[in-house]
């Protein structure tokens, strides 16, 4: 196994691995030992903030706050964690135990983006910013450049419009939780006086509170 995670380590992250044990660690989900890879997660996903944000701030000179604060968390939400690293193929080396592994976390959009974010974390300990920027800024550069625009985040987008249409804000409620702890699957519902409601569902209750502000707003189109 370590073999197989040092030669990933050197091809899809760009790093020759000093100490194997990080990125075995970072591998590693809960369900398999009390140490897992939550800490690393912790600090990579810092440190993919802030390389994140020093890349918008270079790339866009012009652009006020705000919209580079839509850029930014549109880049480093656990959606485009996750895809970064099924790209990259991580589902197929995340450590799970038996009963996880059947739950098909390894698919799972928050186990994949949180192992996605602790490989980071175990880069820059293992080979120090540089190394962790430079496989950021590679693995990120088509979600940089596909953003024309300053994405708006739909929850914000629905606040506007409700506060535009001067109505009461948006209302969250969770519906249903389902699935395993390590594999939930939130059912949200969103609704704005006068103006509607939509159902949704996501792996977290923030995505799912996403796509029905997504949902909705699309019903008032």
């Amino acid at each position: 196994m370590s073999r197989d995670v040092a030669a990933f380590v050197r091809e899809k992250l760009g790093h020759e691995p000093r100490d194997i044990g990080l990125f075995e660690l970072a591998i590693t989900h809960a369900s398999v030992s009390s140490e897992s890879y939550e800490r690393l997660e912790f600090l990579g996903d810092r440190v993919l903030g802030m390389v994140i944000s020093r890349a918008l701030y270079e790339r866009y000179p012009d652009e006020p706050e705000g919209y580079l604060s839509r850029r930014y968390n549109a880049l480093v939400d656990r959606e485009t964690c996750a895809e970064n690293g099924r790209e990259i193929g991580v589902p197929a080396l995340i450590r799970l135990g038996k009963q996880a592994r059947e739950d098909g976390a390894s698919q799972s959009e928050n186990v994949v983006g949180d192992v996605v974010e602790a490989l980071i974390g175990a880069l820059f300990l293992d080979g120090g910013i540089d190394a962790a920027e430079r496989f950021i800024l590679k693995l990120w550069e088509p979600d940089v450049s596909s953003q024309r625009g300053a994405p708006q985040h739909p929850k914000s987008a629905l606040q506007e419009l409700a506060a535009a249409m001067n109505v009461k804000a948006p209302v969250y409620e969770v519906v249903a939780r389902t699935g395993a702890h390590h594999a939930p699957r939130f059912t949200i519902r969103v609704s704005v006086p006068q103006l509607g409601e939509a159902v949704a569902e996501g792996t977290s209750k923030q995505e799912a509170e996403t796509a029905a502000a997504a949902a909705l707003l699309s019903q008032l189109k």
